[in-house]
C-alpha cells in the first residue's frame, strides 16, 4: 500500500522540507540507530506538529521502499487533524450540541471510512482517534468514506484517556457499548452533549476506557448472535442519536 512513491517521503532532507512546508504527514518511521543533526531536526519538527514518530529496525524501512531513505521515511497523510479543544469551542460557539465519536483500536481502514461516512450523515461533529493503534487515514480510507474524512473534523490525540478527561471538563458525557450492560441503546440520553466510544474489530473497547466512561449500553438483539461489524454498530448507534436530536 505504501510502496508507491506518491504515498511516501523517503530521506532525511526531503522529510525535513516536507515538514517545514506543512505537508500532510500521517506518521514518521525512523531507524532505531539513526542519529545526527537532520534526525534531531525531524524529531523536533514532528513534535511541534504533533506527528507520531515510530522507531523501527532498518529492515522495516527497507521493506517499504527502494528509495534511498537514510533511515527516515514518512507516510503522506490525506487528512488535516484538528485540536480537540478548538473543535469543542467551535461546536459550542455554533450553538450545536456536541456529538463526537471516539475510535479505540479500530484498525481496518474500510471500517474507518464507512464509520466516517455514517458519522457525517448523522451529525457527528468530530471523530477522535489515537496517534497509535488505529488504521491509517490514507487515500484508501478517504475513498471508502466517499470523502467524508475530508469534511468532518478529525482530532488525533496522544492519549484517549486524556481526551476523555478533556471531554468531561467540557461537560461532554462519554458512552461505550458493552454486551452485558443493563441500559439499552434507545434508553440513553443522546440529545445531550456526548461522545460514543467504538472499540476495535477484535477486542472491543479497552477495559481502561470502559472504566472512565459515564455509562455503558448494549444494542438490543433479536437473537443471541452477538457479532456486529463495528461500522454497522456505529451506524445503529449514531442513527439513534440523530433520531433523538431531531425528535
Amino acid at each position: 500500500m505504501y510502496n508507491s512513491k506518491k504515498n511516501i517521503i523517503a530521506g532525511r532532507n526531503p522529510l525535513i522540507e516536507a515538514l517545514k512546508q506543512d505537508q500532510l504527514i500521517d506518521k514518521i518511521l525512523l531507524s532505531k540507530n539513526a542519529s545526527g543533526d537532520a534526525i534531531n531536526e525531524i524529531r523536533t519538527l514532528a513534535k511541534e506538529k504533533n506527528i507520531p514518530v515510530q522507531y523501527v529496525p532498518i529492515e522495516k524501512i527497507n521493506s517499504l521502499t527502494n528509495i534511498q531513505h537514510q533511515g527516515a521515511l514518512a507516510f503522506k497523510g490525506s487528512v488535516l487533524y484538528q485540536d480537540l479543544q478548538q473543535v469543542i469551542d467551535f461546536v459550542n460557539g455554533q450553538g450545536l450540541v456536541p456529538l463526537f465519536l471516539i475510535l479505540d483500536g479500530v484498525t481496518d481502514v474500510r471500517n474507518i471510512g464507512a464509520i466516517a461516512r455514517t458519522a457525517l450523515c448523522c451529525g457527528v461533529q468530530a471523530i477522535i482517534i489515537p496517534d497509535k493503534g488505529v488504521g491509517a487515514l490514507n487515500e484508501d480510507a478517504v475513498k471508502t468514506s466517499a470523502g467524508a474524512l475530508e469534511q468532518i473534523n478529525i482530532c488525533r490525540v496522544n492519549s484517549l484517556m486524556k481526551a476523555v478527561d478533556e471531554l468531561h471538563l467540557n461537560g461532554i458525557k462519554v458512552f461505550a457499548s458493552e454486551m452485558t450492560a443493563a441500559t439499552k441503546l434507545f434508553e440513553l440520553q443522546m440529545n445531550e452533549p456526548c461522545a460514543v466510544v467504538m472499540g476495535g474489530e477484535e477486542r472491543g473497547v479497552h477495559p481502561v476506557m470502559m472504566k472512565i466512561c459515564d455509562e455503558t449500553f448494549k444494542i438490543p438483539m433479536a437473537s443471541n448472535f452477538e457479532s456486529l461489524n463495528v461500522s454497522v454498530a456505529a451506524g445503529m448507534i449514531l442513527y439513534e442519536a440523530m433520531k433523538q436530536r431531531m425528535g
